[in-house]
């Protein structure tokens, strides 16, 4: 047996950050997202239904809960126009309110901790089968000290099929606690090299490559 703990030298994690995005268009390769300022996770659904027998709660019934989250960001790539519902009719001309393409993505968050600051690992997150909604947008006046314009998107999932876990649109890979040829061989996917485009790896991939 042994004593629990508190604060021990390196165990002492937090997150940071939000970096790496990689937008996955329909049909086409990978292409960096630079830019991104936030990414706000805020799943859906899940809310909690109290039971009652004889006047007396015995149980929480909790409903489906789905991916969801809020893109921000200084601007986007210029293959998520469709994603926006933006499509061009001519070089230079634009026409917006069109209908939104489905479209995946990746980004990461950085993990810290006492002694490596943020450089002691990352989470890769990949999002599976989005739909953007954008949220408005307002543009000002410039003044003294001018503020970039920063876009918002609200981000739904439908989560892919699944047979030995319940279906999700999120993936969550942790580096510190998988092996270096492992995420090598996963990033070299999701990154592309100098012989393969970049891509979005199915689920069944995912899974197969970290066993």
């Amino acid at each position: 047996m042994t004593r629990l703990s508190w604060g021990e030298a390196g165990k002492r994690l937090f997150e940071a950050g939000a970096d790496r995005g990689v937008l996955f268009p329909r049909q086409t390769a990978g292409v960096s997202w630079s830019g991104i300022v936030s990414v706000s996770e805020a799943p859906s659904g899940g809310d909690v239904t109290p039971l009652y027998y004889d006047g007396v709660k015995y149980h929480n019934f909790i409903a489906a809960e789905d991916f969801q989250a809020v893109l921000e960001a200084y601007g986007a790539p210029r293959e998520f126009d469709a994603c926006d519902g933006t499509k061009a009719l001519s070089p230079g001309l634009f026409a917006t309110q069109q209908p939104r393409w489905p479209f995946s993505m990746s980004y990461r968050t950085l993990i810290g901790n006492d002694i490596d600051s943020i450089d002691h690992g990352y989470k890769l997150h990949l999002v599976y089968n989005c739909m953007a909604q954008p949220a408005s947008v307002t543009h000002k006046t410039l003044g003294a000290n001018p503020d970039p314009t920063t876009k918002q998107w609200t981000i739904h999932t439908v989560p892919p099929p699944a047979s030995t876990f319940k279906p999700t649109a999120h993936f969550v890979v942790d580096s510190t606690l998988t092996t270096a040829p492992k995420l090598k061989a996963l990033e070299d996917i999701i990154y592309g090299t100098a012989l393969a485009d970049s891509r979005m790896p199915t689920q069944a991939e995912v899974i197969a490559l970290l066993a």
